[in-house]
Order: C-alpha cells, then structure tokens, then sequence
C-alpha cells in the first residue's frame, strides 16, 4: 500500500477507503507459507533455543507428528485446544499442529489461578490440552482432557551449510494433509480482562494472523532474521514473534531467560543471535533507562502495549543510530498491531505518534456520534480491516456493541482509545474514553477485580485505580469500602485475589476509605482517587507505616543492604525483617530492577523467581548470602576487574553499617 493509499485511509476523510485485498502470499495462510518454506529451504534454521535447532523440515516433522496425535485423540476441524507450556520450542511446534488438525489453540499461563484456567477452557469449550505433565497435574486438567508431550526434546537437525544433509528427505505431508485452509476460521483465542468480571475470550481468525506476518510493512523483516519469542504466550506480542518469522522463512529465537530478566533477556538475544524484539513500553523504558547492551544486538526494535516515553526513545536512538524503532498500536481484537510508526530522533521533541495504519487496515476518528472529527480534533479511534477478530467468544451482545458496520468502512472495531489525527493523516494517541487502564503491557478492566473484591464478605465495594508515582511505575491502587467498617484481613484479602487473578491484576495497595467519591452525575470519581496520596500504610501488609529509624538497628548487615535498595524502588523506607515487597506495592518490573541491582553492586546472580519466592527482607537476605558464599568459593575463577569490585561490595555488606563505601566501588 502506498503512502497516500494509508493516508487516506484514515480519518478525518468522510469517505475512509476500504482495505485492499491482501497481497498473494497471506492468500496461502500462514500455515501455507510455513509450509511453502519447508519445501523451498528444509535445511534453513526455523526455531532455536539454547539448546535445540529445528530446520523447517524438522518443525514440519515434529509438527505433523503431534497433529497426527491430536486427531488420534479426537480434535477435529473447528476444534478448541488448550496449550499449557512455557516458551520453547514445542509451543511452536503444538501451535503449528493444532492448526495442521483443523483446530484453534487457546494459550494458557501456567501462573494464572488454576479457576481462571479451568474457566478458560470451559469457555472456549476445548476438547484437549496438551503440555508439560508436571504442568497439567497442577492445573488439574484430568487425564482424558490431557495429552503431555514426552520430556525428550525435539531432535535438532543439521541447517543450511557445508554439513547441512545431502539425501532426500521424507515429505512431511505423509502424516496427513492439511485441513482446508478457511481465512475466517478461528486462528487462536486469547483472553482480556473484562469490565463485568469475566475475561473476555478474542476470537482471532487465519486471515487476520496471515494479514500480520505476511510481507509486513511496518517493520523490516527478512528470511535472514532472528525474532526474539520472549512474550508470554498469553500475550499477542507473542504471534507476531512466532508467525512473523516463519511466515518469512527467518528464525523464532526462544528466550528459555527467567521471565522479565534483564540480564536474561540480554544473553539470550545476543546468544540467539536475535536480530528482532517486540517489547512492552515499559519494558523498553526499564532497559533503556539501564543502557542494556539487548540494544547493541538488534536491528529492529517494535515497542507496544502503553505510551511510548519520547525522552526514552530518543536515548536509545542516539545511542544506537541504525537502530530501527517502531511504535506499533493494536489491540488484540485487531491482531497485534493495526497502526504503526518509524520512530526518529525528530518525533521526539513530544510523544511519539501511532502512525498511520498497517496494510490492509484502516483507522477512524469518530465522534460520540459516530462521526469523523476533523484533523487535530480528539475521537475514538475505531479500526477496520480483514484482521479484524470474530468477536467475543459467547459475549454476542458485547461483540455487537464494540464491532459493527460502517457504510464506506465495512466492519470495524471501537477501541475505546482516544486519538488525532494529524493532516498528514498520522494518529496520536491520547488515552482512553473509558476506564480501561494498561499496566505493563497487560490491558486491565478494573470491573473485574472490583467484581472480585466485592464477593470478599469483608468488602462492601470497591474502587480500583492506576496510579503512577514515576513516570514509568504504574501501580493499581483498590479503593476498599469495609463490610462492618473495620479493614479486611489483608492476608486474606490478598489469597481471595490470588486465587481468581492473573498476578498482573492483583492490586499493589488498597487503602480502606469510608465511601467512595462521586461525580455530579453520580458515577465514581477516578480522577479523584487517581489522585489521592497512598502512603505505606495503606499496603496489603495489613501493619502501621514504617517502623522508627531505631528499629533499623536491628536489621543483619546483609539485611539493611537488601532493605536500603527496597527503600530506593519502593520510594519509602524498609526497616523490617519482615516486611513484603510486593505488599509495600511492589511489582515485577520493580522486584527487577532490584534484581539488577544485586547483581551490578553485589555480584549475586539472584533470578525474578528465586525472588518471587522469597519476597520479605530476611528471606531475601538468606538468599544473597548463600549466593556471596557460593560466588566467595569461586571467586578465583572471576575476572580481575569483577573479583575487586564484588570482592569490595561483598566486604562492605559482611563489615555491617560502617563500611557503606565498598557498595559504591567502581559506580
């Protein structure tokens, strides 16, 4: 599509024009183009990890093998399976051949509360879920519901080179053709937070994942790339970094790093040889504001999920000037991204902008009427275009509610964010025209934890805002009405969450209030809340606010360390052994930086989940114990610039309070 095709494409033009047709390859599917692949190149490298390497012959092999199975248990076109695996390479080859069977797969995290799994499956009516065994028996899934994949990896086979095999190879289709390729067939189906209280169930559809990854113009993508697959398989980043690649014949690189480390993330890009990343905004900011060197490896940077930071992207231009950055915009009902922006170093004397929309889409500006604004002017961004989603599964009212017809449009999708456009016909993003809020990437309807909350016979009603005590630290804030008018139990308070919500929805704090505040029209007033001060006392903790500066005293050396780098991301001081990071409001990316930080000042490898399974002061400082005494045995075996510095810090944490100096050591 040319650029004044995507201009006029979007509004505030009356007369918007229809998407184009899709260009010859997204008419195969992507199935097709995969396949189309393994025939043309079977030796060229198709999925790798740390420890395997698939060709596209060999992904086609393991594939058509686990399709042959799902049919011997009974998928059938149409079908519903569950896929319960951490990334690797078998996600890829059980996405691959759940399509291969006729069926749609529904990913599913292994974090989330075994009730919203089960829920999961029951709404999409699965007839299988196949994944790790150790996997499925905590999730409960019973066994005539389960196919576990065998603990063996998948067999590496030689790529394109000088050693690459020379004898004939078996045609993969011998374990059974492909099911008719239908565009408007059910693709995946992924899960967003619902303002009712239950999740809503996006229906994607093969032509909407053929119409991303097929020929993409909003990033260059080439058959001699590496996409970096790092995102939750929960989360639609995710299809972009499987289908884009192998839809190009390049490499899914799989991060097997511990989830959201930074120091993992980085070795596994540079390792992989990673050339291309999609990342969540505030993931970007975090390693940007951290100078990773993820950044001196790729070629292609895609930032998404929330507002991209100006002051961020320019500092990662300046610093890497080849680096091509793109702020894609896309909900999931629209498949990933539906607009998207080269970003320059020009774009940010101010927030970026969206873009304009990817080929084969198109964007409106429209009022509460449904009509176009005129350039500059604020509307609703609605979206049109063959990667449109179903609807919502089982939710009819709703689906007709958010997509309907437009007469020049045709279908199209209200995204309930608020946007301009520009004369050129580029759209800035301006938040939203609802209460939807976004918390590191994840959309969140705060009428689903409210629905949560208030089936707690403690709590007679709820209120549950975004705050952002720094710019790039949104923390969800839930406002608590108390039953009897004395404060829940926040221990349980805080089990009665975990055990219905994904951990990204459970809040950070809730300060209990005698009433919410309200508008003159008598609605809840956010804003108001949004802005009230939430101080330590307010945390789940269900304890008073900090401690005295005495009670210090009684922390161990190696405990005041791990709690003066608390008070530092916490923005408030930490004084107890006690005392529970994730209940004084903490959150994944802020346990991170910590992480990072023990790492860089301390020397200790400590990971994001030994982290999450320690969250209090005294038991994090076991941690970093036994990590310097295990790092002390080896020192001999460091580096002499890395032995003096952590040789220093370490003698500075053991020495106690009077040695503060040795944690400042080469900073």
């Amino acid at each position: 599509m040319s650029v004044s095709e995507r201009e006029s494409a979007v509004s505030p033009s009356p007369s918007p024009l229809p998407p184009r047709p899709a260009p010859g390859p997204a008419a195969a599917g992507t199935l097709g183009l995969v396949a189309a692949h393994a025939r043309a190149t079977p030796h060229a490298l198709a999925v790798l990890d740390t420890e395997t390497a698939l060709t596209y012959h060999a992904l086609m092999e393991e594939a058509g093998r686990l399709a042959a199975a799902l049919r011997a248990r009974g998928v059938r076109p149409g079908d519903a399976v569950g896929l319960l695996l951490p990334n690797s390479p078998r996600t890829v080859i059980a996405q691959l051949a759940v399509w291969w069977a006729g069926g749609h797969y529904v990913p599913l995290d292994p974090v989330y509360p075994r009730p919203r799994l089960h829920a999961m499956l029951a709404d999409t009516d699965a007839v299988l879920t196949v994944g790790e065994p150790a996997l499925l028996e905590a999730a409960g899934i019973p066994e005539d519901r389960a196919l576990a994949l065998p603990e063996a990896k998948p067999d590496s086979e030689e790529t394109d080179g000088p050693d690459a095999p020379a004898e004939p190879l078996e045609p993969f289709d011998r374990f059974g053709p492909f099911a008719p390729y239908d565009p408007g067939a059910v693709a995946y189906v992924m899960f967003t937070s619902g303002s009712t209280g239950r999740p809503k169930g996006v229906a994607v559809t093969q032509r909407g994942v053929a119409e991303l990854v097929a020929e993409p113009d909003y990033v260059t993508l080439t058959a001699r790339d590496r996409v970096l697959f790092h995102s939750p398989v929960t989360f639609d980043a995710a299809t972009f970094e499987v289908w884009g690649p192998l839809a190009a014949g390049a490499a899914v690189a799989v991060s097997t790093a511990d989830r959201l480390s930074l120091d993992g993330l980085a070795r596994d890009t540079e390792r992989l040889g990673a050339t291309v990343t999609v990342l969540t905004a505030a993931l970007f900011h975090h390693l940007v504001a951290r100078r990773s060197p993820l950044f001196g490896v790729l070629r292609s940077v895609l930032v998404g999920g929330e507002a991209l930071s100006a002051r961020h992207a320019r500092a990662v231009l300046r610093r890497h000037p080849w680096l091509e950055l793109v702020n894609g915009y896309g909900p999931t009902e629209a498949t990933t991204f539906a607009t998207a922006h080269r970003v320059t170093d020009a774009d940010c004397d101010g927030p970026p902008p969206i873009g304009r929309p990817c080929a084969g889409a198109t964007a409106l500006v429209l009022d509460a009427d449904g009509e176009p604004v005129p350039a500059g002017a604020r509307g609703e961004l609605w979206i049109g275009g063959p990667r449109l989603a179903q609807g919502y599964l089982g939710q009819p009212g709703l689906t007709a509610e958010r997509f309907r017809d437009h007469p020049a449009a045709g279908r199209i999708y209200g995204s309930g964010d608020l946007v301009s456009a520009r004369p050129d016909g580029v759209l800035d993003f301006h938040g939203r025209v609802d209460d939807q809020v976004k918390v590191r990437g994840f959309r969140i309807e705060p009428g689903e934890i409210e629905h949560v909350l208030r089936t707690h016979p403690q709590v007679a009603n709820a209120a549950v805002v975004v705050q952002r005590p720094q710019p790039d630290d949104a923390r969800l804030i839930a406002f608590i009405v108390p039953a009897d008018g004395a404060a829940p139990d926040a221990a349980a308070l805080r089990a009665h969450l975990e055990s219905q919500l994904p951990p990204h929805m459970v809040p950070n704090a809730w300060p209990v209030v005698a009433e919410l505040p309200l508008t003159g029209t008598g609605k809840i007033d956010r804003r108001a809340l949004a802005d009230r001060t939430v101080s330590a006392g307010d945390t789940p903790a269900a304890a008073p606010g900090p401690d005295p500066a005495p009670a210090t005293a009684a922390l161990s050396p190696i405990q005041q360390a791990v709690a003066e780098l608390w008070s530092q991301a916490l923005d408030l001081e930490v004084t107890r052994p006690d005392a529970n990071f994730f209940a004084l409001g903490g959150h994944s990316l802020l346990a991170l930086g910590v992480v990072e930080e023990l790492r860089e000042d301390l020397g200790v490898p400590l990971t994001l989940t030994a982290f999450m399974t320690a969250p209090t002061v005294a038991g994090q400082a076991e941690l970093v114990e036994a990590a310097l005494l295990a790092a002390h045995e080896d020192a001999p075996g460091e580096a002499p610039h890395d032995t003096a510095r952590h040789t220093d810090a370490r003698a500075g944490v053991l020495a106690g309070p009077d040695a503060p100096d040795a944690l400042e050591t080469d900073r």
